[in-house]
Order: C-alpha cells, then structure tokens, then sequence
C-alpha cells in the first residue's frame, strides 16, 4: 500500500470542539500533585494519605507485597489513574485525593475498576499518568505523559456494597503512544484454569505493617484459583462469574505472602499477553491468613466493555452516527444519532467523486475517520488532524475499483486494532490486519465463493463475546452472521441465519447506535424507511430487538457509512 497524499473533497470539522476535550497541562499537573497528598480510597471518602513520608495509622489500601520491581518496558500499557477534588472551597477537610491503577488497552481508552469510577467526576478532577514505572513525586512525572479525561463509562450494574461487576472504561481525549495490551475474550477458559500462572501489577504499600508505598511498578506472579477454592474463603462474597481468585493462601504476615488486594484497584490481572482480570477487592492488610486477592473476571465483562473500545463517532458523543450521500446532487451528509433517532442532517460538500464510504476510526485516536473509494479506484484515509483542526487525506491504495465489497468491522485479529475486508471480484474474501496508523499489513485470504451476497457488512461485535463480527445480506434478503473469533487464520465461525429480510434494500451497520454498548444495524425498506434493529448481544433470531422506525426518505440516498 502506497503513502501518497492525495486531493479529496473539504470537510467541516468534528462536532464537538477539540480544544474542549483538552486539559491544560498545568492544570492536570495541579490534579495529581492534590492527589499526591489525597488521603482518600477509592470508592470511599475518608481514609489515611497513600504516600509513604505520610504518619498514623495505616488504614489505606494495600498493594502488591512480595512482589519484585519492574521497568514500563516489561508492562508499557500501564497507567497511574489520579483523582483530585479540592470540592471548590478553601478548606481541606472535604477535598477528595485518590490513586488508582489502570491499563491502556486502545489509544485512548484505560480499564480499571468501577469503584473507582463510579460517583466521581474524572473529565473534570481526574489525570491519567502513561509511560513510566514511577510514580509522580513533587510535580516531576519522570519521563510519563499526563492526560485528562474525556468520557467515563462504568458497568451499569456494579453494586458498590458488593463490588460486583466491578468493570469501568476511561476515555482519553487524545491518544497516548503507550502500547497496549488488549483484553481476554467471552470464550476464553484457557487463561482461568486452575493453576495457570498470571502476573499482576502495580503501585504502592509493600508491607501490611507500614504505610508506605512503591513509587516503583512492582509485579508478583499468581497462580489461578478456582470457583471452589475462592468459594470457601470468601463465602458469599465471591460471586462465581464474576470474579477469580489468585495466589498463594495469604500466610497472616508479610513473610511468605505474595498477593495484591484492593489497594492496586483497577490494575489488571494479565495471562498470555491479555488482559483476564482488574484487581477488584480483598482484605484491609491483605495478608490475613487464608486470603486470597480478588479480581473482576474480564471474560465475563468483555460482551459489554469492547464496545466502548468500538465507540468512535462523528459528534463525539459515545453513540453511532450515520454518514450519507444524497444520490441526485452527490452531496455528503451526516445525522448525528440521538438514541432511536437521528438529528437533522449536516452537509459535507460535494462527494460525487466516490462512490464508496466507511466510517471508522483507523489509527484509535478517538476521531471518526472515513475510508473512501475513489471513482479511478484509489483507496483514501480521510481523519481529522486535531492539532491542526483540519483533515488530511491519503492514499492507501490503487487499483481497488474492481473490490465489490469493502469495509471496516473492527478488531478481527485480537491486537485492539481495527482490520480491513475486501470481496475482490473472484469473490475471495481478503483480511488485511491495521497497524493502528491507518494503514495495513499483507492480506490474508479468509474464504472464497461469496457469492450469495451483495452486502457485506459489520462494525462492532454483535453476540456480546467482544470480537468483531461479520453481517451477511443475500440477494433473496436473508441476514446472516459470521461470528469472529479473534484470530487472523479462520477469521470467522460457521454462518448463522438470523432473518429473512425480502423487504430490506439496503443494510447499514454504524456501530452502537443507541449508546448501551451493543452494536446495531439500520434497515433500510425499498420504500425508503428506515429501522433501527438494536443488538442484544446474542445469537441467532434473538440478536437484533424489534424494529424501531427511524424515518422515511432514505430512498433518496445511494452510499451510507
């Protein structure tokens, strides 16, 4: 694939003001050094200062002990996630400070813990630190990137008395150059046997006798318990599903305990290169006879949370937007979604010289990009340049006139990155795996013969296991689905028919049009109506809800994104 820049209609800007989801650094700074001195726990509002020159009783979260020291090269997808509200007063009694651990898995997106996000305002008190295994001391970051944050998303169901469903996203405005590390799949069992070895990893108190913290990354390997074991420790408190357990029975005292507990919230639970569990919960000293840490079970929460990996938008809003081009006057639109609706369209300019539209996010810095096809058969990367607040234009590839199916699905190969599908005219269907950049490797043939469709279509995972799947229109109108399954080799499962659909023209696949994390599709009738089929997350004839009528007049329009 070629680098060449390349002419290609004017475009306005985002809907949203790039300068808005922008911190001033001395202001984030200002954020961690007030967390710094925080003398509170996550989740809670009063508790004793994390810092280790602090005095008194030791009532703060425990973090890794026995564990050894180690460099961000060993873990670059680690982040320090600070919290400071100085509540808007002069008085210091009622600021809230708080640390918590987290793990870049997309550019602009960090997991932690729900308790640590839920019921706390992280756009306009939080900073998130990337880049470096020391924590910040005095206002040097040593070598780390601070961000702010743009969106929170935490599970909805997380219950704060039980930390259950203790899932939570945060969203970047701008993407950090820490490499990411992406999490485990629904299907994923391997990684949660007994006895498997995972490594967890964070910042602070080394002892369960002193208040003193880490300002170095540490990390302890952990072997896997099972639903049983963690079962009897922890009674009802372990809610099977939902959690694991690992390590080694905490001994009573430091000697011979190596385990992590509350104190690293949010920091993950890492097997084979993904992401398994988030440090969740267990004991105030951590090393209480018999203990074991706790960690949400990632697997289980991957159905709900990749969508928010997937969320990219025209409007920046966290809901799917529709891009389309009027047929007689070439005219490009978009429709910003309002849940079951759209707005009013926004015109684009003229886009008469294409005749294919994908919207995706190539290179994951959290701004919709458009991936067209030029009428001579160039591939063009269309993405909006915030520093600039302009969008640049370049040339992917040539040649592409003949591809009769092209479009973006998401990740298909399991590295967090957005891939590529063609349908060339011999009807073999070509994966080509992003580089997170927006461009892509060599292809990698998935199947030949598709011939019983004219629309190939996907963007978002759409069986709740958090991969990419692939939509299928046959040219009678029946729907069917190819699940992904995460790997470049054998790309997708067996088909699954989910409808007849004889009276769809058109099918359109944005993303999460509604905002609950499910990935939707729009129906477009011959008449021109068009319909919202909600994703619910499973297979077969239940994966899309009752139709909802969008509107009419869609007719009118020949290329949807």
């Amino acid at each position: 694939m070629t680098s060449s820049a390349t002419a290609a209609p004017a475009l306005p800007g985002p809907a949203f003001e790039p300068a808005a989801r922008t911190v001033p650094q001395a202001e984030l700074e200002r954020r961690v050094a007030g967390a710094v001195a925080g003398d509170d726990k996550a989740g809670q509002s009063t508790g004793k200062a994390q810092r280790g020159d602090t005095t008194g009783a030791a009532a703060i979260d425990p973090k890794i002990i026995g564990g050894t020291e180690t460099g961000i090269s060993t873990a670059p997808w680690m982040a320090q996630l600070w919290y400071f509200d100085d509540r808007g007063n002069d008085a210091a009694g009622d600021d809230i400070g708080f640390f918590c651990g987290g793990t870049v898995i997309a550019p602009t997106k960090i997991l932690t813990a729900a308790h640590c996000v839920q019921g706390y305002n992280w756009n306009a008190n939080g900073a998130v630190v990337t880049g470096t295994a020391q924590l910040a001391t005095n206002g040097d970051l040593h070598g780390g990137t601070v961000s702010g944050v743009w969106r929170q998303w935490n599970h909805p169901s997380y219950n704060a008395v039980t930390i259950d469903n203790d899932m939570a996203l945060l969203t970047l405005p701008n993407p950090v150059s820490a490499k990411p590390i992406p999490m485990t799949t629904a299907d994923d069992t391997a990684s949660y046997r007994t006895g498997t070895s995972a490594k967890v990893y964070g910042w602070g108190r080394t002892s369960s006798t002193s208040d003193k913290i880490s300002d170095v990354l540490k990390t302890a390997t952990l072997p896997i318990r099972s639903d049983a074991t963690c079962a009897a420790a922890w009674g009802a408190d372990f809610v099977k599903g939902h959690m694991v357990c690992a390590g080694e029975p905490a001994t009573g005292s430091d000697e011979g305990t190596v385990t992590a507990c509350n104190g690293d919230s949010g920091g993950p639970l890492v097997v084979g290169g993904r992401v398994v569990g988030v440090v969740s919960w267990g004991v105030e000293d951590c090393v209480a006879r018999g203990a074991y840490g706790v960690f949400a079970k990632v697997s289980t929460f991957a159905g709900i949370t990749y969508p928010r990996v997937e969320d990219t938008d025209i409007s920046g809003d966290g809901r799917a937007d529709l891009w389309l081009r009027q047929a007689s006057s070439k005219v490009g639109y978009s429709q910003f979604s309002r849940g079951t609706s759209f707005a009013a369209r926004e015109a684009w300019g003229d886009w008469s010289g294409v005749n294919l539209v994908v919207q995706a996010d190539l290179d994951r810095d959290g701004y919709q990009d458009l991936l067209n096809r030029g009428l001579g058969g160039e591939l063009v990367w269309t993405h909006y340049q915030p520093s600039t607040q302009s969008w640049s234009h370049r040339t992917l590839a040539t040649g592409w006139g003949s591809r009769k199916q092209i479009l973006v699905p998401g990740d298909l190969t399991g590295d967090t990155l957005p891939d590529l599908l063609s349908l060339d005219s011999a009807n073999t269907l070509w994966l080509y795996p992003g580089r997170g950049n927006g461009y892509f490797a060599g292809r990698v043939r998935v199947t030949s013969g598709l011939t019983a469709y004219n629309q190939l279509r996907g963007h978002g995972d759409f069986t709740g296991d958090g991969k990419a799947d692939l939509l299928g229109r046959a040219w009678n109108g029946d729907l069917y689905l190819y699940r992904g399954t995460g790997k470049a080799t054998g790309a997708f499962g067996s088909r699954v028919k989910l409808r007849s659909w004889p009276e769809v023209k058109t099918v359109v696949s944005p993303g999460d049009v509604n905002g609950d994390g499910k990935a939707d599709v729009l129906a477009i009738t011959k008449y021109g109506n068009m319909y919202l089929y909600r994703g619910t997350g499973k297979t077969g004839s239940a994966t899309f809800a009752t139709a909802v009528k969008v509107g009419g007049g869609y007719g009118s329009y020949d290329i949807f994104g």
